[in-house]
């Protein structure tokens, strides 16, 4: 490794370990050699991210390496800290979530996955049941978000739609607070049943199966927001009006012995797809994601590291995956 890029590395592990503290669990980011070469070099895009990192000294949470480039303007992001582990006492930060205050909608949920966040120390989190919104409700109100932000009544009721999860509550059964934030509103995106209980959820744990091939993995999910091309339609009104995505997305960054390993998924909401249609018709390179969502994704990478794992042929993403 050239030794330009070595002190790159070094200065802004010490920048993002001194901004996270001990209870950020970034325990692997000093650890960045490149996994391999693109195909083709490449080319400078909006997604470039030599200088593109988050700016965190108002909220250190901005530098882990699972955030994408906040958006910001009328989003705001919301942290949520519990206990991750009832067994070990592990606390820090579950997921995080960027909230548009708008549009009424999450355009990510972004958390990490090793392996004591995946022990199977609780049950999934039951609630009431009921659709009231209160603190036992099956779907409650999120505390962290602002009370002005909040819903005053659940516009999944009577939709059709399912509660989708975006931070997957099976991927939080260490511990009964982190369970129990997965079921926060500001997680939830609706879903068409067969879509969310069939091809996503097949996703889901196809993601929950890396964590074995990596020291820790880095996952960024939502659905698509930004575009009205890209929203089906939208369910309630008022303060309670919110879209139904008609694509949802996985960036993934996986870190292991060799550095880092990047990959998507792209996939249109449709309930027509088959549970179980083959997964890797759905992959592509980072790079193709962003320009499909228009997030910069990993843009706390080192910008050199970043731009060879974004930019990986699908080829060698499926070899290096699969």
């Amino acid at each position: 490794m050239k030794p330009l890029k070595v002190l790159a590395l070094l200065i802004l592990s010490a920048l993002v370990f001194a901004a996270c503290g001990e209870d950020e669990n970034d325990y692997y980011i000093d650890r960045t050699t490149s996994p391999g070469t693109p195909t083709n070099p490449p080319t400078p895009s909006t997604y470039d991210a030599f200088n593109n990192q988050n700016d965190a000294s108002q909220n250190a949470a901005l530098a882990r390496l699972e955030f994408p480039h906040v958006k910001g303007g009328n989003s705001i992001v919301v942290v949520h800290n519990c206990k991750l582990n009832d067994k070990t006492g592990e606390t820090g930060v579950n997921y995080c979530v960027e909230w548009d205050t708008d549009i009424h909608a999450q355009r990510w949920s972004c958390y990490q996955m090793y392996a004591s966040l995946l022990q199977a120390n609780t049950s999934r989190y039951q609630g009431n049941g009921g659709y009231a919104l209160t603190p036992d409700a099956l779907y409650p109100n999120d505390p962290d978000l602002p009370s002005q932000y909040r819903f005053t009544v659940d516009p999944f009721k009577g939709s059709g739609y399912d509660h989708g999860h975006i931070c997957p509550s099976n991927d939080r059964l260490a511990s009964y607070d982190s369970n129990y934030q997965t079921f926060y509103m500001t997680n939830m995106m609706p879903q068409v049943n067969s879509f969310n209980s069939g091809i996503w959820a097949r996703m889901e744990l196809k993601v929950h199966s890396w964590t074995n091939k990596f020291d820790v993995l880095y996952v960024c999910k939502g659905g698509t927001i930004d575009k009205s091309e890209n929203i089906i339609k939208y369910l309630g009104s008022g303060q309670n009006k919110i879209p139904v995505p008609k694509y949802f997305y996985m960036a993934l960054l996986g870190l292991d012995k060799e550095g880092y390993h990047a990959m998507g998924f792209w996939i249109e909401h449709s309930g027509s797809i088959s549970k179980d249609d083959n997964l890797s018709k759905y992959m592509c390179n980072i790079r193709q994601l962003e320009e499909l969502t228009g997030i910069d994704f990993f843009c706390n990478l080192p910008g050199d590291v970043e731009n060879t794992v974004e930019t990986l042929s699908v080829d060698i993403i499926k070899a290096q995956w699969q």
